[in-house]
């Protein structure tokens, strides 16, 4: 089994786990999930065993209640979840701003105790994945545990940064788990962090899973690097209608999404183009189906100028919710063969900055070759069309 726990009971976890009990019903295909029948842990090995938020009108629901409400009106969502009720998080202020009334542990307790408090659950929990989609958040890497331990001490660590840290401190004492970071806090970028889950035996998976505009860039712009096309600027926009978009209307929060999203451009090209690469906007009529239009302008041969224009509308959260399908079975499957840390080749294929720190972002297909001659070279990837 998989056993998963989730930060964050949003969209993306929403359609989750309502997606995956439909294909253990039978009653969808994986389409969305890269990797769908093709790792030796199966879809149906995944076992969403807790989901954590700090959103009052979630926290104490159950994740029936808590799906029905924010998708049931695109996808019907299974009884099964009724059995599955939303825990009490840490807030650490994730939320200020935006309207929403919160609570956490963090409300009533230090963080040291929160952390113990949440030790304790994991402990009957016996997570193997920990997949963290809270809100964006604004934070930057550590980079030593003597800085950490005095802001746990002060409570001026972000939330990300609070989960990362126990879920190490889980491993070291407990069990090793996987922990994947889906938002733009730099953890598998942060050698503090990458340094903390090697010594404990666990892993840590990220930065920021790439869905929608920033992996079809990154290959257009793999492509005119490959033919020696001079990139002369890219515009890429991004407006939606779902909670993260709103979030990222606070500048802080929309500054890390840009700094996932930009880190691209220099790293495929060679050289650092103009561009502006970043979310722009929050419209709630267009709710979690963004708007992506990209316009990229190159120079070719005889120094004639091309440009490229694409629009394009993408359920944001569902593309998501695929990636972590596979990334729960490959921590898992990562940390049976022995793998500690991070893993880049896994990192550079999901995620807009994959760690570890200086990781490069590459284009997704070649990402992809590269993961799957890795899973191939570990013994971790089948070539049956099994669920």
């Amino acid at each position: 089994m998989v056993r998963v726990v989730l930060l964050g009971m949003g969209m993306a976890a929403s359609h989750f786990v309502v997606g995956l009990e439909r294909i253990k019903a039978g009653e969808i295909e994986p389409y969305g999930v890269p990797l769908a029948g093709k790792l030796e842990k199966s879809i149906s090995d995944i076992e969403v065993v807790a989901a954590y938020d700090v959103d009052e009108s979630k926290v104490g629901k159950t994740v029936y209640e808590v799906a029905e409400r924010q998708i049931g009106d695109v996808v019907p969502i299974p009884d099964t979840l009724k059995k599955l009720r939303v825990l009490e998080g840490v807030h650490l202020g994730n939320l200020d701003r935006l309207g929403i009334r919160s609570r956490g542990l963090d409300y009533r307790m230090s963080l040291l105790e929160a952390a113990e408090t949440l030790i304790d659950q994991w402990r009957e929990l016996e997570p193997d994945v920990i997949i963290n989609v809270i809100t964006t958040e604004y934070a930057y890497e550590i980079g030593s545990i003597e800085v950490l331990e005095e802001r746990l001490a002060e409570g001026r660590v972000s939330a990300g940064q609070f989960y990362a840290y126990v879920a190490a401190e889980y491993s070291r004492r407990h069990s090793p788990v996987a922990f994947v970071n889906l938002i733009p806090t730099p953890l598998a970028n942060d050698d503090l962090y990458v340094k903390m889950y090697r010594e404990a035996g666990g892993l840590i998976l990220g930065d920021d899973g790439a869905t929608g505009a920033t992996p079809f860039t990154a290959d257009v712009l793999e492509h005119l690097s490959e033919r020696n096309r001079y990139v002369e600027f890219v515009v890429q926009f991004n407006i939606g209608g779902n909670l993260d978009f709103y979030a990222l209307t606070d500048p802080d929060k929309n500054l890390m999404k840009e700094k996932t999203k930009s880190s691209i451009v220099e790293d495929i090209l060679g050289y650092d183009a103009p561009h502006y690469i970043k979310p722009t906007g929050y419209l709630e009529p267009l709710g979690d189906k963004k708007f992506v239009s990209i316009h990229i302008e190159y120079k070719s041969f005889n120094g004639v100028r091309d440009s490229i224009y694409v629009n394009m509308r993408i359920n944001d959260s569902p593309a998501l919710a695929g990636y972590m399908v596979d990334l729960a079975r490959l921590g898992r499957l990562a940390l049976d063969a022995g793998y500690t840390g991070t893993i880049y080749e896994v990192n550079a294929f999901y995620m807009k900055k994959p760690g570890p720190k200086g990781g490069k972002s590459i284009s997704r297909i070649l990402a992809y070759q590269n993961m799957v001659r890795w899973l191939e070279e570990n013994g971790l990837l089948v070539r049956s069309p099994t669920h």
